[in-house]
C-alpha cells in the first residue's frame, strides 16, 4: 500500500457533483465518475466516509424560504434530498466493487441505517465506505457543518471539501487576473475573509478540534490521491499561518 499521510478521511461533496444537465437531478455517469475517484484512494488503503449535499434536488432558500415556507420544513426536505444522493452514490460505489453503507441522521430504516457513531467507525475499520445522509438530522445546520461534526465523531484525520475550483482565491479568478491563490490559510484567516467555499460554523468547529480542511477540485486527475498522500494540492485550512 502507498504511504499515506491521512489514513481516515471524510469527503464532503455538494449535491451538484452528481447533477445532470442544468445542475439538477442525478446523472448516473457523474455518480460513476465520483465512485472511481473514491475507489482510487480506497485501493491505497484509505478509510473513506462521505457527506453529500442536496443542492441538485432542493435549495431551501430559493425553492422554499423565498416563497414563505417554514424553515424547518424546508430543511427537512433538503435532508431527504441528501438521502437520495447518498443512495445513488452507494449504488455507483458498490458497482465499482466497494462495499458501502448509508447512515442517516433521521431514521429511514427501509433504505438506510440510522447513524450510530460506533457502528460507523466499525464499518470503516472493516473497509466499507460510509455515506452520511440527512445532514446532522437537525434543521438550521448545513451539510458543511454535518461534515465537520461527522469527521470529528469518526476521528477523521482530514476533511476534504470537494469543489469545482482548483484552490481558494481572494477574489474570482475568472473575473480578476490579479486574484491571489492561497496554498494555506489559517482557520482565523479563512473566517475573517468569509471564505464562501465552506460555512463559518464548519470552519470554526474544525478550528476548535484542530482538524485540517483540504479544499480541492475533486474532478482534477489524482486530486484525492494527492491529498491522502500529503502532497500539495488546492488550499489547506489549518492552524498554521497563511502563506
Amino acid at each position: 500500500m502507498d504511504a499515506l499521510k491521512y489514513r481516515r478521511v471524510l469527503l464532503k461533496m455538494g449535491g451538484e457533483a452528481l447533477a445532470g444537465e442544468g445542475g439538477l437531478g442525478i446523472d448516473p455517469s457523474r455518480a460513476e465518475e465520483a465512485a472511481q475517484k473514491i475507489l482510487a484512494i480506497v485501493n491505497m488503503g484509505a478509510e473513506v466516509a462521505l457527506v453529500i449535499g442536496g443542492g441538485n434536488m432542493w435549495r431551501g432558500k430559493e425553492d422554499g424560504l423565498d416563497h414563505g415556507m417554514e424553515r424547518v420544513t424546508a430543511d427537512h426536505i433538503g435532508m431527504l434530498g441528501t438521502v437520495m444522493n447518498a443512495l445513488a452514490l452507494q449504488d455507483a460505489l458498490e458497482r465499482a466493487g466497494l462495499p458501502t453503507r448509508v447512515m442517516t441522521g433521521i431514521e429511514i430504516r427501509a433504505v438506510a441505517e440510522p447513524y450510530i457513531q460506533r457502528r460507523a467507525i466499525r464499518h470503516l475499520e472493516k473497509g466499507r465506505v460510509v455515506i452520511f445522509g440527512a445532514g446532522t438530522g437537525n434543521p438550521y445546520f448545513t451539510t458543511d457543518t454535518a461534515a465537520s461534526l461527522r469527521a470529528m465523531e469518526i476521528n477523521a484525520e482530514v476533511l476534504i471539501k470537494a469543489t469545482k475550483v482548483d484552490a481558494v482565491y481572494d477574489k474570482d479568478p475568472k473575473k480578476n487576473s490579479d486574484a491571489r491563490r492561497f496554498k494555506h490559510l489559517s482557520y482565523i484567516d479563512a473566517l475573517n475573509m468569509r471564505i464562501g467555499v465552506m460555512d463559518s460554523t464548519a470552519i470554526a468547529m474544525c478550528m476548535d478540534n484542530d482538524l485540517p480542511i483540504s479544499v480541492v477540485n475533486v474532478w482534477t486527475e489524482d486530486a484525492l490521491v494527492k491529498v491522502v498522500r500529503g502532497e500539495p494540492v488546492g488550499t489547506v485550512f489549518s492552524g498554521k499561518v497563511s502563506a
